[in-house]
């Protein structure tokens, strides 16, 4: 999640330094106390920012709901009423350095497309959400906000349940990927659209070989199929039974029928830490 303060600007133009740091400290605090409650870590903080990680996305989407809320009730100072705006991704993150990623990036750009007062969610999380959190998903549009290079739908979310739908049918695939790795089974599905590669522990799939990336790769459940997305340094070896075999760097590929799949290797070696798919 990524969240910003708007309104600053007008205030400290209007008070003094003091006077309106004081204002935004205030909404900012408030924020953090909803962070803390939700169960989220803060992963950045700045004056009038905070970039926070949950576990679950429901936790987000409580959150971002509670931070509108408690934000809108502070009174206005000087005529002058701060808002935020929210973007919600469940998306990778890198694991060293300052918070970055692609759950970030996406974050902040959803954010940067809200109005004050507004939580924008991509619809890869709205597939992670449960039925009960599901229900602060906006039905305005069935189909969800079609933003230009953006490959999901994106949704508002609405503060009170009942003003909200299950995921829109359109954005169901029928199918299921399974994943074998080792003794491992796994399932991609609705429930669970999203699976990662890896050699860094916490990864769903954990490959230890040294040519493997700490987060290699993942496996994507969307609309048009199933797609492994390529973040590592070595590439992504996809092969399907009775075809060829393609290396991603960088990229994505759909998958089809079933095959295997080599995390910084080929995946026509005979290796066990090859990772099995099949479309069922």
């Amino acid at each position: 999640m990524y969240a910003e303060l708007v309104g600053g600007e007008r205030l400290a133009a209007l008070l003094s330094e003091t006077e309106a740091g004081h204002a935004v400290e205030r909404s900012m605090n408030r924020i953090e106390r909803v962070v803390e409650a939700q169960g989220g870590e803060i992963l950045r903080r700045a004056t009038d920012e905070v970039c926070v990680a949950f576990e679950r996305c429901d936790g987000a989407v409580l959150a971002a709901n509670e931070m509108i809320e408690r934000v809108a009730s502070l009174p206005p100072v000087r005529g002058v009423r701060l808002g935020i705006r929210i973007g919600v991704h469940h998306g990778a993150m890198e694991s060293e350095g300052p918070p970055a990623g692609e759950g970030l990036a996406v974050a902040m750009r959803l954010a940067g497309m809200a109005h004050a007062g507004q939580a924008l969610i991509s619809g890869a999380s709205v597939l992670l959400l449960s039925p009960g959190t599901r229900q602060f998903v906006r039905e305005r549009d069935e189909q969800g906000l079609n933003v230009e290079g953006f490959e999901w739908p994106v949704y508002a979310l609405s503060g009170r349940a009942g003003m909200a739908t299950s995921v829109p049918p359109a954005a169901r695939v029928s199918q299921r990927l399974r994943v074998r790795h080792q003794q491992d089974v796994h399932l991609i599905e609705e429930l669970r659209p999203i699976l990662l590669m890896g050699r860094e522990m916490g990864n769903d799939v954990v490959v230890i070989d040294p040519r493997t990336s700490r987060q290699h790769a993942r496996i994507e459940r969307r609309r048009e199929g199933f797609f492994v997305v390529d973040q590592s340094t070595n590439g992504t070896f996809i092969a399907n039974d009775g075809g060829g075999e393609q290396c991603i760097r960088g990229g994505e590929v759909l998958l089809a029928g079933q095959g295997r799949i080599g995390c910084g290797f080929s995946a026509m070696e005979v290796e066990r830490d090859l990772v099995f798919y099949e479309i069922v």
